[in-house]
């Protein structure tokens, strides 16, 4: 990689995106679990979901990566990008009507050897916040 992508890419490390707030909606989250396969009453049949422990439907655990952050401020590097994987931390469950706010911070980078020369990764974070935090 060249010294001033890198000095590039360095000057970004930190730098969050602004934030961008989505609400869940009900038929989203009922498309998203069909388009998943994932028939759980808890995240597909409000009358069932009701007596859960969540008193009604939750989104299933990945429907938040359907929040994808679209802000003008996010600086794109590459040309094209890979999803080389996600570790998730979740704290509650999301519900229909949450107000869920989305910043994308730029973490780190690093670059490997591959089959069609060097590949370089981004590390990002995602936070999901709640109207509530």
């Amino acid at each position: 990689m060249e010294d001033s992508i890198k000095k590039t890419l360095n000057e970004y490390i930190g730098s969050e995106t602004e934030a961008v707030t989505y609400e869940v909606e009900l038929g989203a989250v009922l498309k998203f679990a069909k388009a998943i396969g994932d028939d759980n009453p808890i995240f597909t049949n409000p009358k069932l979901a009701r007596t859960s422990r969540y008193g009604g439907i939750i989104t299933p655990p990945t429907f938040l990566r359907s929040m994808f952050h679209d802000s003008s401020e996010e600086k794109n590097f590459f040309a094209a990008g890979v999803d080389g994987g996600s570790e998730w931390k979740y704290f509650e469950p999301v519900y229909i009507g949450d107000k869920i706010t989305v910043i994308k911070k730029f973490i780190n980078f690093f670059t490997k050897d591959g089959s069609l020369g060097e590949m370089v990764f981004q590390v990002n974070e995602i936070r999901y916040i709640n109207q509530f935090n």
